[in-house]
């Protein structure tokens, strides 16, 4: 049975060079344009368990609660045994129940070095769940490559326990990888706990798919490989755009763990604060959804 609305949040990463400047004064915007839900990204987990943005978990646990805003998930990079305990610490002080994988890369053909990776994710998911918490995998659109006759998203998700690695599914990268994110979402319907919602503009520089002609679909994709393939003009406010996000949404509710929707500007031609404002407006017009 379909539930009546999804919580609907904002990812910080569309605003990580206010954050970079402002941390404080960027999330009263954030929370004064009407976002109550939040999921941070930290790419220097090693040197800064926290958010990202060098706030101490008190203060940030403060300013969360003083703004009425839920901390709802973090991305964090890198993925080592080594700092888990400490991202973890920071994260219980601060009141987020769970964090994820912010990008991956496989070695193309490399199916050991895959497996590898499934081993370190079900340990990082054994840790989160002795701390009563979630670990996600979320996806860009390099884990639809195929060895063999197996995409690497299936390679992973069979390769590890359900019960440990969860998934916040990205659609926009599902879709430009030339998959229908709502097939993926109704194969793992069980493990999707959270969704990342973009937009494709009419006109993108870019085809849709990437692999139909942007990259070699059997390329060797590391971050600088990935970097060059990002275009910033093939970003649009979420809603604005031409990816079919009401349908999206309506199979979204059929997830029995999905809790967030986490809408997701990467790059944009507006400022970020009225980028996602912008984007709240214009994801209104969707029905199955809540911001409270």
């Amino acid at each position: 049975m379909s539930r009546l609305a999804i919580k609907t949040g904002i990812q910080l990463y569309s605003v990580r060079k206010s954050l970079a400047r402002d941390p404080y004064g960027t999330l009263a915007k954030v929370a004064e344009i009407g976002y109550r839900y939040v999921e941070a990204a930290n790419h220097n987990a090693a040197a800064d368990p926290g958010v990202g943005f060098g706030v101490p978990a008190r203060e940030m646990r403060k300013t969360l609660d003083d703004l009425g805003l839920k901390l709802v998930g973090c991305h964090v990079a890198p993925l080592e045994l080594e700092i888990i305990d400490q991202v973890l610490d920071y994260h219980q002080e601060v009141g987020n129940r769970q964090i994820g994988c912010a990008i991956d890369f496989f070695p193309y053909g490399d199916v050991d070095f895959i497996m590898r990776r499934c081993e370190l994710f079900n340990q990082l998911g054994e840790k989160c769940k002795g701390r009563g918490m979630r670990f996600y995998y979320h996806n860009h659109y390099q884990e639809f490559q195929k060895f063999g006759d197996n995409y690497v998203y299936d390679i992973i998700m069979e390769n590890t326990d359900p019960s440990l690695v969860f998934i916040e599914i990205d659609t926009y990268w599902v879709t430009r990888a030339g998959l229908d994110p709502i097939a993926v979402m109704e194969k793992y319907r069980d493990r999707l706990v959270l969704l990342h919602q973009k937009d494709f503009p009419n006109d993108a520089p870019q085809r849709l798919v990437m692999f139909d002609g942007v990259i070699n679909p059997q390329a060797n994709i590391n971050m600088d490989v990935f970097g060059a393939t990002i275009y910033p003009e093939c970003f649009t406010e979420i809603g604005t755009g031409t990816l079919p996000i009401q349908e999206t949404i309506n199979a979204a509710a059929r997830a029995p763990h999905l809790e967030y929707i986490l809408l997701e500007q990467d790059h944009s031609k507006l400022e970020e604060l009225d980028s996602i404002s912008v984007s709240m407006e214009a994801f209104r017009k969707f029905s199955g959804i809540e911001w409270d």
